[in-house]
């Protein structure tokens, strides 16, 4: 797990860039605030119903049970929901 002085600079980058953009953001690093955040998570992602995982575009898309659609970009988690390719 990350240091956590390098996870609040981290949110600290994150709230600065959206400010630049005249966007206001909250941070939680921990405590209730962040057993909140954790708790609603698991629940959105408890209503997925079908993903796609794009590895070549860094994206997922998950489609929820009410057929709402949430991408996501990310280098890393396309990756992470690709199941290795077997060659038995």
């Amino acid at each position: 797990m990350a240091d956590r002085n390098d996870i609040e600079q981290a949110a600290e980058r994150v709230i600065s860039l959206e400010a630049e953009l005249e966007s206001a953001g909250n941070a939680t690093t921990g405590g209730a605030d962040l057993a909140f955040i954790r708790s609603a998570l698991h629940q959105w992602v408890d209503s997925v119903v079908g993903a796609v995982a794009s590895p070549g575009v860094g994206r997922v898309t998950l489609i929820h049970a009410n057929g709402n659609q949430t991408k996501i970009a990310s280098p890393e988690l396309p990756y992470l929901l690709t199941r290795p390719v077997s060659f038995d």
